[in-house]
């Protein structure tokens, strides 16, 4: 068996033939409504003007485009590569998303919130290791959202947690996310049950 690090609060045991990147289109179609939805609410929470609010809704359905990229090089493998690598590779979808989007005409929002959205409060993030308020406020609303819905859904390789242990994860990993954000998103959550 290997393990592997994923995100924050999610480190999980992998069989020999799990995949860290298993790209399924409507999984990730699913995700990024999820993340969408969830972004419009803290930004609408954090007292956000509505087109910020709709363009953080944009940037959350498209947070994880440039995983396309990445699946010719997940899927086009004869042979399991070793997890490591792939995680490298993974660590590059934000980067490939917004190459992907930055001619394309999306806000400067949009692109710098998909671009640093695996940056952590503390600076131990990717791709550009930024730390508190250098890291977009739309990138700092992206971050907290797209771990709550990761860890609320299904997955390949476990079921989804309930919101009570999802809460506690993250709170585990405080570091991770601005505290003013952290908190309108638990407003949210905690107001829409």
């Amino acid at each position: 068996m290997q393990t592997a690090e994923k995100e924050p609060g999610q480190a999980e045991i992998f069989k020999s033939g799990d995949r860290l990147l298993d790209f399924d289109l409507s999984e990730e179609l699913n995700h990024g409504i999820a993340v969408s939805n969830l972004a419009y609410a803290v930004a609408a929470e954090l007292g956000q003007d509505e087109e910020f609010c709709y363009q953080m809704a944009i940037a959350g359905m498209l947070h994880d485009i440039g995983k396309l990229k990445l699946t010719d090089y997940i899927n086009g493998q004869e042979n399991d590569p070793l997890l490591i690598e792939e995680l490298k590779y993974v660590r590059m979808h934000s980067s490939l998303g917004y190459e992907e989007l930055k001619d394309q005409g999306y806000s400067e929002l949009v692109l710098q919130s998909v671009l640093y959205h695996h940056e952590n409060y503390d600076g131990s993030g990717y791709p550009s290791n930024l730390r508190g308020d250098s890291i977009p406020l739309g990138a700092r609303i992206l971050r907290v959202c797209d771990v709550y819905a990761a860890l609320s859904s299904d997955r390949p390789y476990r079921k989804a947690f309930d919101v009570s242990t999802v809460i506690e994860l993250m709170i585990d990993e405080i570091k991770n996310f601005d505290m003013e954000v952290f908190l309108a998103f638990q407003r949210v959550v905690h107001n829409n049950k």
